[in-house]
Order: structure tokens, then sequence, then C-alpha cells
């Protein structure tokens, strides 16, 4: 068992570090009143100074600025394509396990087809079939990860089915309808909750890989994937800090949100740690 100082120190530093990121997100856009798009030429690629924390993009731009303006991009698309693929994911296999039959064979084959396809490779073809925008890259992040929340919910329902409290209702003469809606589907949703917090530090990666491929959002619109990806040639000319800091705004609050979905799960049921892993 882990040491309880290490449980809340991770608790702790998971906490403050996404509450920093909301605070950044939230207030750092309304309250600098500056233009993250403004051009200046005179002061491209400049190193980090107290005028620009994280240096200035080979446009001149303020990365620190930019670096906000992504995260915002990249946390909007995680937050909604998590619920989007939560939701279908919750459905799915909630039918799957109550209804059971050629309904849950058929949706199970269903689920194997699309995971028989690499996430990435199918999120690619999603995006091609539209313009580049927020709103594609959604729907291909959000239609290509519930596989695995339809797998964990279906799991679940069939541990649930056979609980006495449900065979009661069964033989009180409920409808699989009534059973599924009010017992089954309550008692799942602490798991699709917390399958839908893990996905999201997974959906903001597969957005950035996205944008950095040049699939997901326009180049000049700010993005964590399409910084570092304009940052390439940058770095190979030795400036650093137009790729390091981009990294780190990603990196850093996709590890938080990690850590405070690993305390939830473990404080959900200890015993069954690998299963709700994504």
């Amino acid at each position: 068992m882990a040491d309880p100082r290490t449980h809340r120190l991770r608790l702790w530093t998971s906490a403050v570090t996404v509450g920093a990121v909301l605070l950044a997100v939230l207030l750092v856009p309304p309250l600098a009143q500056l233009d993250e798009q403004a051009v200046d030429l005179s002061a491209k690629l400049l190193p980090p100074s107290w005028d620009h924390p994280f240096g200035t993009d080979d446009l001149g731009r303020d990365l620190l600025l930019r670096c906000v303006y992504g995260l915002r991009i990249s946390l909007l698309v995680g937050l909604v394509a998590a619920l989007v693929a939560t939701v279908i994911g919750t459905a799915v296999g909630a039918a799957a396990g109550a209804l059971g039959g050629w309904l849950d064979r058929g949706l199970m084959r269903l689920v194997d087809a699309f995971s028989s396809v690499p996430h990435l490779l199918l999120g690619i073809f999603v995006v091609a079939l539209f313009r580049p925008g927020v709103w594609p890259v959604i729907v291909s992040v959000a239609v290509t990860h519930w596989l695995s929340t339809a797998r964990i919910v279906r799991s679940e329902v069939l541990s649930l089915r056979s609980r006495p409290y449900v065979d009661a209702a069964i033989s009180g003469g409920a409808s699989r309808r009534r059973v599924a809606v009010r017992h089954l589907l309550p008692a799942v949703l602490p798991q699709a909750g917390l399958a839908a917090v893990l996905m999201v530090p997974h959906a903001m990666w597969h957005e950035s890989a996205l944008s950095f491929l040049g699939l997901g959002l326009p180049s000049h619109q700010a993005s964590l994937g399409n910084l570092v990806q304009t940052a390439r040639s940058s770095l190979l000319a030795g400036d650093w800090w137009p790729t390091l800091f981009p990294g780190l705004f990603l990196i850093v609050p996709t590890l938080a949100l990690a850590g405070l979905a690993g305390v939830w799960r473990d404080r959900l049921n200890p015993r069954r740690r690998s299963e709700l892993m994504l």
C-alpha cells in the first residue's frame, strides 16, 4: 500500500496545479487585454526576459500569452471530447450489459471493430472529412475514445446484475428498462465519471498530435500542438524556448489531471485499479 504522506502530497500537488491552470486560462486573457495574434517582427525569437517571461516566437508574439490561449483550446477540446465520449461509452456499455443477448454481442463486436483501428489513424480520417477547426477535432477525439468506457461500464453492469437488490427488483416485476435506469445506471456513474476525467489528458494529447501533424486546428490559431509544430525550425536553429514552454504547458496539466484521477480511482475502488485504467 502507498505511503499516506505520498498519497496526500500527490493529491495536493495535483490539485494546486489544476487550480493554477484553471485560474490562468480563465483570468489571464481578460486581464491581459492583449492580442495573442499581434505580430512584432522586431521582437522575434527573443529569449525569456522580464518583458517576455517565456520569450517570443518567430513572429515576435509573446509566448506566455500564446501558451495560455493554446492551453484554453486544448482544455476545451479535452473536456468536451471526454464528456461526449463518456456519454457514448456509458450508453453503449449500459445497454450491452443490461439487455444482454444479441444486442450485447453486436455492440461488443462493434467495439472490437473500432478497437482494431489505431486511434490516431481513425482520428486523422475523421478530421480529414471537415475543414480544420475545433469541432472536427472534438468529434474526432470523441468517436475514437468511447471504447474503454463502454467496456468498463458493461463489466460493471454485468457485475451488478447478480446483486440481490437487482434480483429483487426483477422478481417484483420491474422491466429491464426500469432496472437499467433506476438501479444499474446510477451505480456505474462514478466509474463513468472517473473514466471521463482519465480521458481528458488523453484527449488533450490526441488534439496536440493532430495539430502537430497539421490536421487539427488552423495553423494561425494558438493550440499547444500548433505551437510545438511551428517551433520545429526554431529548435533546429538553437532557439529552445518556443518548443520547451508549450511542451511544459501540455505535460504538467495532463500529469496533474491524471494525478487527481488516480486519487479518485484509489478511493473509489482500491481493489480494482487496473480495471479503470484507460
